[in-house]
């Protein structure tokens, strides 16, 4: 494979861990709290590749996928799929982990070829917004695209983990940023196993967290970051005040829990 082409060769792991820290900031000011659904990840297999399998509800999919990697899986390397035409804007993405797919027939061909050499290795994984397009969580059925049951077909040690994640809203300013993952899946299969499996497997875990969204119960959750908190401006600082002037402990939430 060209070095042009190999995210392998053009990762930097520096950059990547300055870019999570980056993405750590920008999520802590954008959400309330980012939170992993219990009991959190579950036992994967030791010594074999992985392939993070979601839906693609946001524009902040990526960023929270490289928030849970640092948070989660910082012994791997992490790599994911990106427009061809958005990667030439964003060249930097390269130093991440980040391969560009053009889109249609070559598209297919480049994400199965760069999959396939991504996962040569126990160590690395790949993250994969595999509805390939922004949909409503709630939307079902997901229907997957089959560029991921293809490249697990094809490799045959590698191991499936479905994500979900939501960005509702409960009873703060800012949205909540929740994650789900769901069974891991190691049974080898047919591309047309996998397609069935990883829509039932991913389907699973966006109604758990559906069902835990709407129950709207911070206990339900691992907290991994503590967002920003209360509503801020004019009314926060009043609420500052007010506080302070009757002795009383500041507690900016509607509904107040441990950040």
């Amino acid at each position: 494979m060209p070095p042009s082409d190999d995210p392998v060769a053009l990762r930097s792991a520096p950059v990547a861990a300055f870019f999570a820290r980056i993405m750590t900031h920008q999520m802590r000011g954008a959400f309330r709290a980012v939170r992993l659904l219990r009991p959190g990840l579950p036992d994967l297999p030791a010594g074999r590749p992985l392939v993070v399998v979601a839906n693609h509800p946001s524009w902040w999919d990526p960023a929270f996928f490289i928030v849970l990697h640092a948070r989660l899986f910082a012994a791997r390397e992490g790599y994911g799929p990106m427009e061809a035409a958005m990667l030439a804007r964003y060249g930097f993405f390269r130093r991440i982990g980040t391969f560009g797919v053009p889109d249609g027939r070559a598209g297919a061909a480049a994400f199965l070829r760069i999959g396939e050499h991504v996962l040569a290795s126990p160590r690395r994984m790949l993250w994969v917004p595999a509805q390939g397009r922004f949909a409503d969580p709630r939307e079902r059925p997901l229907g997957l695209r089959p560029g991921a049951a293809h490249l697990l077909a094809r490799v045959p040690e590698a191991v499936a983990l479905p994500l979900a994640l939501e960005y509702p809203f409960w009873t703060e300013r800012r949205p909540e940023a929740l994650a789900a993952f769901g069974t891991p899946l190691v049974e080898q299969d047919d591309a047309r196993g996998w397609a069935r499996r990883l829509e039932e497997a991913a389907t699973a875990a966006a109604d758990r967290l559906a069902e835990a969204a709407i129950a709207r119960d911070p206990a339900l959750f691992v907290t991994l970051l503590g967002g920003r908190r209360g509503p801020g401006g004019v009314w926060g600082g009043w609420e500052r005040l007010r506080a302070a002037w009757r002795g009383e402990r500041h507690r900016p939430d509607h509904r107040p829990e441990e950040p």
